[in-house]
């Protein structure tokens, strides 16, 4: 127990010896770069801010993408605050493109801080497959019983012999005109009779 927690603590002053060098040299940039009073600390402030929440959207498993590309624009920002702050820079005389880009980090910041922030991410539930449904059997329908007693047939509709001869000069007239026998549909729309009427009087001619 007691190595665990010599290793936590180790880590932990570790983490926070490296963050205040890092602190310290945006800081240090920031001021040479013409940002003085307390926009000169408000620049490490947003550098690490940044930095936490790529980390977290990439800890969360969705979005990665927007993830790594606020991560690697915060890391970027850190790492050349700590190498320009190096020597490598001379921070009495710091050239103009720098101030252009310490300037404009804000802005840079605050967008990368907001889509992460407010960019709904897609839950876990919504990217895994559908599972189908089971399908359910469709109840037997159960047939008639064996000894159900068939239905009886209805009886023949009774045809005036009137209407036997105006049906069949309607169909000599079809016949004429088409060259083939009427169809027991148009007689009946001619003569404006049930269909089982109809067909009565179609097999009577």
């Amino acid at each position: 127990m007691r190595a665990h927690l010599a290793r936590v603590d180790a880590v932990l002053v570790q983490a926070v010896i490296a963050a205040a060098l890092s602190f310290a040299h945006l800081h240090d940039l920031a001021s040479a770069a013409g940002q003085d009073g307390w926009k000169a600390w408000a620049y490490p402030v947003s550098v690490d801010l940044l930095l936490v929440a790529a980390w977290k959207r990439l800890r969360s498993g969705v979005s990665k993408a927007a993830g790594w590309c606020w991560f690697v624009v915060a890391l970027a920002a850190s790492l050349g605050a700590n190498v320009a702050t190096a020597g490598l820079l001379d921070l009495a005389d710091v050239p103009a493109w720098l101030r252009i880009l310490v300037a404009g980090w804000p802005a840079v910041a605050f967008l990368g801080g907001t889509l992460l922030a407010h960019t709904t991410p897609t839950p876990e539930t919504a990217s895994a497959p559908l599972q189908p449904a089971e399908a359910v059997p469709a109840p037997e329908t159960a047939g008639p019983p064996d000894d159900a007693e068939p239905e009886p047939k209805q009886p023949a509709p009774h045809v005036p012999a009137a209407l036997v001869t105006h049906a069949r000069k309607l169909a000599d007239d079809h016949h004429a005109r088409t060259g083939s026998p009427i169809d027991p549909e148009i007689l009946r729309a001619r003569l404006g009779v049930p269909a089982p009427l109809a067909d009565a009087i179609a097999s009577r001619l």
